[in-house]
């Protein structure tokens, strides 16, 4: 896969790196437009981009928020994908879908795989759709190349790792701890043998996301996993002082 490269020669030369989240169409297209340039400029490695929808199981109210006023304000589908080609004719920044399966499906699972290609996404996350669930899916990914983030947690057992991570492409997307998005996480010794298990089922990278909020988080997590994803922190942080101050904090994990 062309991320999963991508992502071995930048650890070649940082011991971690940062994966960011914006809503799109939240506050507006414009604005994401500003946001994602400054997160680029600060050297951001990757980005999700979520695809609002009305019913975000896995996201916390801040973020449920966020996508409930980008489709107040008429974010579509369509108008998610037109503005994910403009993305990646501009920055050479990887860019992933995240959304939901209600979305694939009332697209088009295999049309929607089809898009995503022609529109250079390289991966995409789809939290509620397991691989029992997910044949036609995973075929037109693995047609198209791109890389089907699959989630581990601390509640899946190691059996339910491996079975995960046979499927998983370019990384895996490790969740901290139980719940939504946005609430506290504690680094504690317990994230670290979770950890421990999430690097014994896989030999791809591991991202950590979840409660990554500040340099500190970051740091705990070198030598454990190699992405860091900061979501709902770059929220808070747009909507306390815009998308210049969002490049500060990034720049800040370093």
């Amino acid at each position: 896969m062309l991320l999963e490269s991508y992502l071995r020669g930048k650890l070649e030369e940082r011991d971690i790196l940062i994966m960011t989240h914006i809503v799109l169409g939240y506050p507006s297209f414009r604005d994401c437009f500003g946001i994602v340039r400054s997160m680029v400029e600060a050297g951001v490695d990757l980005m999700e981009l979520q695809i609002p929808f009305s019913d975000p199981i896995a996201d916390g109210p801040i973020i449920l928020q966020a996508s409930q006023k980008a489709l107040e304000r008429g974010t579509t589908v369509q108008a998610c994908l037109d503005f994910a080609r403009e993305l990646t004719r501009t920055f050479n920044t990887p860019f992933l879908f995240m959304s939901y399966y209600n979305i694939l499906f009332k697209y088009g699972v295999g049309d929607f795989v089809s898009a995503m290609a022609k529109r250079n996404i390289q991966g995409a996350i789809i939290p509620d759709l397991p691989p029992e669930e997910g044949h036609d899916y995973l075929e037109a990914m693995q047609k198209h190349r791109i890389s089907p983030i699959f989630l581990f947690s601390p509640t899946s057992p190691d059996r339910r790792m491996d079975y995960l991570a046979s499927f998983a492409r370019s990384f895996v997307y490790c969740v901290a701890r139980k719940g939504v998005t946005g609430a506290n996480t504690d680094f504690s010794g317990e994230l670290s043998e979770y950890l421990a298990r999430c690097r014994k089922a896989t030999h791809l990278p591991l991202a950590l996301g979840f409660g990554v909020s500040q340099k500190s988080d970051v740091d705990k997590l070198r030598g454990k996993a190699e992405i860091a994803v900061i979501g709902t922190q770059v929220l808070r942080i747009l909507e306390n002082g815009g998308a210049d101050s969002v490049g500060e904090f990034i720049r800040s994990l370093r």
